[in-house]
């Protein structure tokens, strides 16, 4: 855990003053899925105006441009960030690359657990969708409807898949998810049940090397020292940032909004961010 507490800044201008590349995550921090937060999008045009590397970092289970829509919809600039980079976009890179390979075979049936009927995160792989966990050869979990559905619900549906031993990748290791009806379970929640049944998952995403390490990459991989991460969750945004040995920020408009003891949360989870910004604005 980082030594020294958390500077407390009013806005993002503070940290343009010391960081050249900024690794933003997007649900919490610039919208809540539905709407920007007040401010959001002209601090996402600041920063870029200062001439800052801004790369969206998020634990979607979507691939990098229909979250990129998403963001132009929602009233984003065009140009106000350089890169996305998901790990639903990193997974399928991934699976592309073991089809190419041979290491994944052509038709392999796959159990989906996605959003709304979502299938971005497999088009294009050479994939055959099942819909029952007694048939499935891999399974793959996206999203969560933890707003419709409770667990009990993913329980059965992946019950026969875990007792088999189906091999399992979480594209969005996320436990908790915003929506309109307040926090729900997210998907990372179905991956650690999906191994409470007997099954093991492999997650892609926050807090993990992988996404980190794309992210980096596609920028030229900068100076680590020249680098911030800004997002709403201690424990993948914060510990994720702070394992990959970057700066990191903690924005209190998402998931910790109601959080009344942060230092007692920070010393639980043995994580704590260098900064602290009360929401995503310039000042």
């Amino acid at each position: 855990m980082t030594a020294e507490a958390p500077q407390r800044l009013d806005g993002i201008a503070a940290l343009a003053e010391r960081y050249q590349v900024f690794l933003l995550d997007q649900f919490g921090v610039l919208h809540d899925g539905a709407s920007p937060y007040p401010g959001a999008v002209q601090a996402l045009s600041a920063l870029k105006g200062a001439g800052k590397t801004i790369v969206l970092i998020s634990n979607s289970g979507k691939r990098a441009e229909p979250n990129e829509r998403r963001l132009l919809k929602l009233g984003f600039e065009p140009g106000s960030w350089d890169q996305f980079v998901s790990s639903g976009e990193v997974a399928w890179r991934s699976f592309h690359e073991m089809a190419a390979t041979g290491v994944l075979r052509h038709e392999t049936r796959c159990l989906l657990i996605s959003r709304d009927g979502d299938r971005s995160a497999i088009e294009g792989l050479p994939l055959a969708l099942t819909n029952h966990g007694d048939d499935a050869e891999l399974v793959l979990i996206s999203a969560s409807e933890g707003d419709r559905y409770d667990l009990d619900h993913y329980r059965e549906l992946l019950r026969p898949a875990a007792a088999r031993r189906v091999p399992c990748f979480c594209t969005n290791p996320d436990r908790t998810m915003l929506t309109t009806a307040g926090p729900r379970f997210g998907a990372g929640e179905i991956a650690d049940l999906y191994e409470q049944l007997g099954g093991s998952a492999i997650r892609i995403g926050k807090p993990f090397p992988a996404i980190y390490e794309a992210a980096l990459a596609i920028v030229g991989n900068p100076e680590l020292g020249s680098v911030v991460c800004v997002g709403d969750s201690l424990e993948h945004d914060v510990a994720g940032g702070n394992r990959a040995g970057m700066a990191t920020a903690l924005v209190l408009s998402g998931i910790l909004a109601d959080e009344a003891d942060l230092a007692g949360l920070f010393a639980r989870c043995n994580s704590q961010p260098n900064y602290i910004i009360g929401s995503f604005r310039w000042r």
